[in-house]
């Protein structure tokens, strides 16, 4: 199962067991760590449905009953292309992803091509073909978390029945930071059998903008990253990339085990319409590159202005002076009160 991707021109290596999601970069001996890797993405994170019948309202893509679908052979052809270019997962989104009418198809047309699929889901859709499927071709489930966790709940149940890996999602802002705080040390019962808690930054951006809820704002900020990365805590915790800036100036955690963002340098977004973008957070607040014939997957990776503009921003001195520059690399290109540094 542990696939490896030999770049002798880059001078490194990739490691990826499809099992059990391990995945490692490896520099040649006396080589720099890469920055960026031009043969393609390790991860897209492929938008395929705009439909959602939730209507939350901090959804940044204001997903409804009203939104559309990625169309199937869309979507193999996104795939095609990934596999040429070496990527090793897709993160499948939405909308609500299992509610896509083509899903079991799409997972396993994904997994035909050696890549692993990997969905967040709300909960709701999920059939019994649909969880077989799952467990058949996907690495691991997220879900996504918020009160009153009965519909969680249910969801992490019947994900744990069918023996599907199953992660949570839960959004991290000023005022949720303390709910943080009481699972990590005392988990709820609904909690039992995840694989990790998975916090997000909470991005000003959706229906609604709160920015009185950006994570910034908490004043525990300190106590919520020191007891997320210490023994002390009870659970398996992740982050997302825009929470790493915290990471890095608020606790003591190596730079080898925590990545900078890697928007436009190991990772892209693909919408449901089949625009391009270095992270799915732009999609509503910039123009993407369309795929088309002319302009493939692999030519937008390599050539579009709007990658270039991410690896440029990631490689620049804007944070010149602070002690974790290198690794936090300037933090979030496109919303700057994400940066929970407390440096700026």
């Amino acid at each position: 199962m542990l696939r490896m991707n030999r770049y002798q021109n880059e001078g490194y290596s990739t490691f990826f067991n499809a099992k059990t999601g391990f995945f490692a970069r490896v520099e040649d001996k006396g080589k720099p760590e890469p920055f960026w890797s031009p043969h393609g993405p390790e991860l897209m994170d492929i938008s395929i449905t705009n439909w959602c019948d939730k209507g939350c309202a901090f959804c940044y893509k204001s997903s409804t009953k009203s939104g559309h679908h990625m169309k199937l052979n869309d979507y193999k052809s996104v795939i095609d292309a990934a596999a040429q270019m070496g990527t090793f997962q897709v993160a499948l989104g939405g909308g609500n992803p299992n509610q896509h009418p083509d899903f079991i198809e799409i997972l396993r047309y994904t997994r035909e091509r050696g890549i692993v699929p990997n969905y967040t889901t709300n909960g709701r859709g999920l059939t019994d073909d649909i969880l077989e499927a799952t467990k058949s071709f996907c690495g691991a489930v997220a879900v996504s978390a918020y009160p009153p966790y009965d519909e969680t709940t249910f969801t992490i149940r019947l994900l744990a029945a069918f023996g599907i890996k199953t992660n949570i999602h839960y959004i991290l802002d000023a005022s949720s930071v303390d709910t943080a705080i009481q699972w990590m040390t005392e988990p709820p019962d609904f909690l039992k059998g995840i694989n990790a808690l998975v916090f997000l930054n909470y991005k000003p951006s959706g229906r609604k903008v709160f920015e009185a809820k950006l994570l910034r704002n908490s004043e525990r900020l300190d106590e919520f990253f020191q007891l997320a990365t210490s023994k002390e805590c009870k659970l398996k915790i992740g982050f997302d990339a825009c929470c790493v800036s915290g990471v890095f100036a608020r606790t003591k955690t190596s730079s080898t085990v925590v990545d900078a963002c890697d928007a436009g340098r190991f990772s892209l977004y693909v919408s449901e319409d089949m625009q391009v973008h270095p992270c799915s957070f732009q999609s509503g607040l910039a123009a993407g590159d369309k795929i088309t014939a002319e302009n493939t997957l692999a030519d937008i990776w390599k050539n579009s202005p709007n990658m270039k503009s991410f690896r440029d921003y990631f490689s620049s001195n804007r944070c010149a002076g602070c002690g974790h520059q290198s690794s936090c690399m300037n933090g979030c290109p496109i919303f700057e009160d994400l940066v929970v540094c407390g440096n700026r």
